[in-house]
């Protein structure tokens, strides 16, 4: 579709993602050492905000906002009650953050924040917000009258402890978990609150294993930068991971960010040797699958070693390889994706990483 006639929620793509965490300081020490993100602004008592701090980090063109409560009581300290550490905020960059609250407002979505303008030397920034499935939020970050290190309110953050990148550089795409039946009323509002269309659609016929299924459908902006796709749980066997997700998480939200990189294997390999785990792919995935997908430019020894999954469409490839849950609960985890031209999501990959994904709920007795 053609952007300036029809798209009325331009975004220019991920501004920032906002997780309220139990330990800021030391979360930020996590994705610093292993996963490569540098120091950019910090929030708090120091800076004049009494009930929380927050650290933000930045990789290239991600950026991170970690936030933890300084008292038990408020919505921060909740919502870590109930969910443990997690996505709060999917922040989006646009041009005008009361235009878009506008006209998100007056086709059904509910306000999170009224358009507000934040100040401070650097100049002046505006906000506003909308809810979205569970307990996250969309933030419309409107930033081209600030130079600031972040947001008014934020000072640079300056630290002797600068560990180099893994070559992570942009959001690919962040997946939501909803629960029994509510997908498709997702979908639709993102459709018709948002302006989104769908790109595909997965149901349990693509993504099934002998014991559990998934349905999902990919939503995305006009412009392509912001996908989303939004997945729901389908009759199985066995308890299927988008309900493991919903029994920890207590709810409906974000399951997985997906990270772009142009050296799937130096970022991996990175990513491994600072700590960062990987579910496990059997060897035997390997031995057919140039045959599957035809030849790729990579050497696939490499690929065998690490785990890395290889998926075709009629575009190009992908290279693909997702983590382990990075908190204790079976939440929230990361993929790493590389595409060469490929601009599908790993459909080929579905069964290999549903049977890596039941392994590890089979261990700690949740399948």
């Amino acid at each position: 579709m053609t952007q300036t006639q029809q798209d009325f929620l331009p975004i220019n793509g991920t501004d920032y993602i906002e997780f309220y965490v139990g330990n800021a300081k030391q979360a930020a020490h996590f994705y610093k050492t292993a996963f490569g993100f540098q120091s950019v602004a910090y929030a708090g008592p120091e800076t004049g905000i009494r009930d929380r701090a927050s650290y933000v980090l930045q990789q290239n063109k991600i950026r991170l906002v970690l936030t933890t409560p300084l008292h038990p009581e408020g919505e921060i300290a909740a919502h870590i009650q109930r969910h443990g550490d997690g996505v709060k905020t999917l922040a989006m960059w646009v041009d005008d953050a009361t235009a878009a609250w506008k006209e998100t407002t007056t086709r059904g979505a509910r306000s999170a924040m009224e358009p507000t303008t934040l100040k401070d030397q650097h100049g002046e920034a505006r906000l506003s917000g909308i809810h979205t499935y569970g307990d996250t939020l969309h933030l419309f970050v409107e930033r081209k009258n600030y130079n600031g290190p972040f947001l008014p309110g934020f000072e640079a953050w300056k630290s002797h402890y600068n560990p180099t990148d893994t070559g992570l550089l942009y959001v690919d795409h962040c997946v939501g978990n909803v629960g029994w039946g509510e997908m498709n009323q997702w979908c639709d509002f993102y459709r018709n609150v948002m302006g989104f269309q769908q790109l595909v659609s997965f149901d349990d016929k693509d993504i099934s294993t002998e014991y559990s299924a998934l349905m999902s459908k990919v939503m995305s902006n006009g412009n392509g930068r912001i996908k989303f796709p939004i997945n729901e749980p389908a009759k199985g066997k066995k308890k299927s991971q988008i309900e493991e997700y919903i029994d920890f998480y207590h709810g409906a939200g974000v399951q997985h960010i997906a990270v772009a990189t142009d050296d799937i294997v130096y970022t991996v390999t990175s990513l491994r040797d600072r700590g960062v785990e990987f579910l496990y792919v059997p060897s035997a995935y390997y031995d057919d699958i140039l045959d599957r997908v035809g030849p790729i430019e990579e050497d696939l020894a490499p690929l065998r070693e690490l785990g890395i999954l290889i998926d075709r469409d009629e575009d190009g490839y992908l290279l693909q390889i997702f983590t382990k849950p990075v908190e204790d609960r079976p939440t929230l985890f990361y993929e790493i994706i590389q595409r060469k031209g490929a601009r599908s999501f790993g459909k080929g990959n579905f069964k290999a990483l549903f049977e890596s994904i039941e392994r590890e709920q089979a261990r700690r007795g949740n399948l």
